[in-house]
């Protein structure tokens, strides 16, 4: 981190560690089963039950309450107009590496903000959908920069969310397969007007590409980056090649059935090569400098576990 990042950081945010972060969730009541928690945590994380009380459940506290107040905002502006407001969903988008664990914390988030009155109804949508296609990244020489900003089809996911936030009844995302590597053009994710919606993906807090251009972070409500050292990382995601090559790749209909044969040393070369060549250039020029534009920052520390929550200041 160099100074002028880290006073930004000082500037911007409070900084809380965890212990005094747990303390927060004194009076909570863990609503998460063990078995649940297992359910909810990828591969290669180690979210435990005493994690999720201590970390995740103010986070969802936090949440749930913002949506509220955001809610009796947008009933103060509409009284002031005269008008009837509608209720509006509150999206929020969740950011980070591969690997580094956003996709539970996601799933996490979804789970345990749907157990407060004030938001019933979360629903959460990834960003791979909004991916272009296999055959299109072919066509545009983009298949060596998939999960880089211009792989998405960036308008798709703004109208998307634009209608979500406009009260539509029913907004429909594409699906993506992680079995085929592509979209489904036979399948969507149904969003029906949600309290919440969360938007889960590696690029989901970039900046307008041009100054009269809209990112789908301007319609984010509030903002989740799960950070960790970029070493720790590496390390998590060549642990979590190695287990998906004795699992999901071992199907015959994987994409990535091809490297389930690989002897441990090959299997683990192939994803350090990967990291280097594609994820973590990435993760340098798009992800992490996006890391200051997040409401919240989660660190995490090399047992995947979070030490310190980063809150901007209000």
């Amino acid at each position: 981190m160099t100074p002028a990042s880290s006073a930004l950081q000082l500037s911007l945010y409070r900084d809380i560690p965890r212990a005094e972060w747990a303390r927060l969730a004194r009076g909570m009541e863990q609503p998460l089963t063990e078995q649940e928690v297992v359910q909810i945590r990828g591969i290669g994380d180690r979210l435990s039950p005493a994690e999720v009380r201590d970390v995740y459940l103010p986070i969802s506290r936090l949440l749930s309450g913002w949506a509220r107040g955001t809610r009796e905002i947008g009933r103060e502006v509409g009284a002031f107009l005269g008008e009837d407001q509608p209720r509006i969903p509150f999206v929020v988008g969740v950011a980070g590496s591969v690997a580094v664990g956003k996709s539970t914390v996601a799933r996490l988030l979804r789970e345990l903000t749907s157990r407060w009155s004030e938001t019933p109804r979360v629903e959460l949508v990834t960003t791979d959908g909004f991916l272009y296609s296999n055959a299109e990244l072919e066509r545009r020489g983009l298949m060596n920069r998939k999960g880089f900003p211009e792989s998405y089809d960036r308008r798709a996911l703004v109208d998307f969310v634009t209608r979500v936030k406009s009260g539509e009844a029913e907004v429909r995302a594409p699906f993506y397969s992680h079995m085929k590597y592509d979209i489904m053009n036979d399948a969507s994710v149904v969003v029906r007007q949600p309290d919440i919606l969360i938007i889960e993906g590696l690029n989901v807090l970039q900046p307008p590409p041009a100054p009269n251009d809209v990112a789908v972070s301007d319609l984010f409500d509030f903002t989740v980056f799960v950070d960790a050292d970029r070493a720790h990382i590496e390390r998590w995601y060549i642990d979590r090649f190695l287990q998906l090559r004795q699992g999901a790749f071992s199907n015959p209909a994987s994409y990535f059935n091809v490297f389930a044969h690989l002897s441990d040393a090959e299997a683990v070369e192939t994803a350090r090569g990967i990291w280097r060549d594609i994820n973590l250039p990435n993760l340098i020029e798009n992800v992490e400098p996006t890391k200051h534009r997040a409401t919240l920052v989660l660190r995490k520390g090399i047992d995947h576990s979070v030490e310190s929550v980063l809150l901007r200041k209000l």
